[in-house]
């Protein structure tokens, strides 16, 4: 059973927009940092953004920022990335990615770096 799973990938063209889903399975995400992560055929696998676990701080790879926004629905138990102005270079497949219990960390590194239980992945193709 995958712990984590995503939602809302797909085919969109370039300037578009789209919402990806993080819903856990069998836990919640209360005071939990939850992050999401990206690769793209042939390269590594990369940081986009991340939400800490009590102040919901947010942090986002250059890449994205000004474009995507990631925030956590607690009465769906749910984390989202909203993502707009979408490039060729967003294809990828987006994993989101949890702590394995609460963290106190301020800083980017902090919140990422304590990331243990993964999701399956959602596919994410922009494209014409």
């Amino acid at each position: 059973q995958v712990p984590l799973v995503e939602s809302g990938g797909g085919f969109v063209q370039p300037g578009g927009s789209l919402r990806l889903s993080c819903a856990p399975s069998g836990f919640t995400l209360d005071y939990l940092a939850i992050g999401w992560f990206r690769q793209a055929p042939g390269k590594e696998r990369e940081r986009v953004s991340c939400i800490s676990a009590f102040d919901d701080t947010t942090y986002y790879a250059d890449s994205v920022k000004g474009r995507f926004i990631i925030s956590r629905d607690n009465a769906k138990n749910t984390v989202y990335l909203q993502m707009s102005g979408l490039e060729s270079e967003d294809t990828a497949v987006y994993y989101c990615a949890a702590s394995k219990g609460p963290t106190t960390s301020t800083t980017a590194d902090g919140c990422f770096n304590y990331l243990e239980v993964w999701g399956q992945g959602a596919l994410v193709t922009i494209g014409s």
